[in-house]
């Protein structure tokens, strides 16, 4: 009897539940909340202030070192060269429908 009801178990584990738990977590990851237009457009704008506010930063640290020979600012790699052409009015397409 048992070796009747054990491969049984096993093929319906392997082709009825796999299948729906795939099936079930692949709809809820689609389901799940997507960016929206004013999210995107908002955190565009935090990273131009991000900037904006490094840049400020790093002009009150020169000041006061070129005031205080002594001091010593917080020496951390700076960021690579941006291009100051970069439109933050575009569209972000990818993976919408």
């Amino acid at each position: 009897m048992e070796d009747i009801i054990v491969p049984i178990a096993v093929v319906g584990m392997l082709f009825i539940g796999m299948p729906w738990l795939i099936l079930h977590y692949t709809t809820k990851w689609r389901q799940a909340p997507k960016i929206t237009d004013e999210d995107e457009q908002l955190l565009d704008e935090l990273h131009l202030l991000a900037r904006r506010l490094e840049d400020r930063l790093q002009t009150v640290e020169r000041i006061v070192a070129a005031d205080n020979p002594d001091f010593r600012p917080d020496f951390r790699p700076s960021r690579p060269p941006q291009d100051d052409a970069y439109d933050f009015d575009r569209q972000n397409l990818h993976g919408r429908n």
